[in-house]
């Protein structure tokens, strides 16, 4: 499909995919303006966005498996709020056809990047959230999610790296690992994140410290998680 982007004649044509019609269409704008279009980008609703999808998907699931671990849940949540996701969520509503892209984005084919498609996403869910309440919003969200809610199975889902680093130091009463961003290298459609990962140890656990670089924060954080295992297990 040819890409459409962006005059603003297409916005109620997203609208319609979105089952959400926008009172500012400013809001839906910025939602789909990554950083290399303008000053006026997604990123803040972004965070915004994360918050928000990440709570309410995990009252969704609290209310749908009432017999879930606090660990099932927390597995499930990670794998239905990870980036990617989002990105064929977002693939599914067609995101990449209306996403306003910098010229280099654009040429690099960041309308199929996951990054870009997952923080869109999260975007989007915050704009909703700021015209109408946290119950409409679900309601969208609900709409979107309901073919993987309804497959969902807590005794099924595989722990991620940072889940399983995450709980071993917990069993061995050791501080939750530290994530910290060291490098953000690149253009912006060919970022490359630099993540540093920190375990602490004691008296009788040597700590170690890891590092990972991939095109996304969160991979970077995974893949820095999954070396920090390696090195506490041998």
């Amino acid at each position: 499909m040819a890409k459409l982007r962006l005059d603003s004649d297409n916005l109620p044509r997203l609208e319609k995919i979105l089952g959400y019609t926008f009172k500012d269409p400013n809001l839906l704008r910025q939602a789909i303006s990554h950083r290399s279009y303008c000053a006026n980008h997604n990123e803040r609703l972004e965070f915004l966005g994360d918050a928000i999808l990440g709570f309410i998907i995990a009252d969704e699931l609290y209310q749908r498996f009432p017999h879930a671990s606090e660990g099932q849940m927390t597995r499930l949540r990670s794998n239905l709020v990870k980036g990617k996701t989002l990105a064929k969520l977002a693939l599914k509503l067609s995101l990449g056809d209306y996403l306003l892209l910098g010229a280099g984005e654009l040429k690099s084919g960041g309308f199929r990047r996951e990054s870009i498609l997952a923080d869109a996403f999260e975007a989007i869910v915050a704009g909703i959230y700021l015209e109408v309440g946290i119950e409409a919003c679900r309601d969208r969200l609900m709409c979107w999610y309901e073919t993987l809610l309804n497959e969902a199975d807590p005794t099924q889902i595989t722990k991620d790296p940072k889940t399983r680093l995450q709980e071993q130091m917990q069993s061995l009463k050791l501080p939750l690992p530290h994530y910290e961003t060291l490098d953000i290298r690149g253009k912006d459609h060919e970022q490359q994140f630099e993540v540093q990962c920190t375990c602490l140890g004691n008296d009788k656990i040597q700590g170690c410290s890891t590092t990972a670089i991939a095109s996304s924060r969160r991979q970077a954080e995974s893949l820095a998680a999954e070396k920090a295992l390696q090195v506490l297990n041998n």
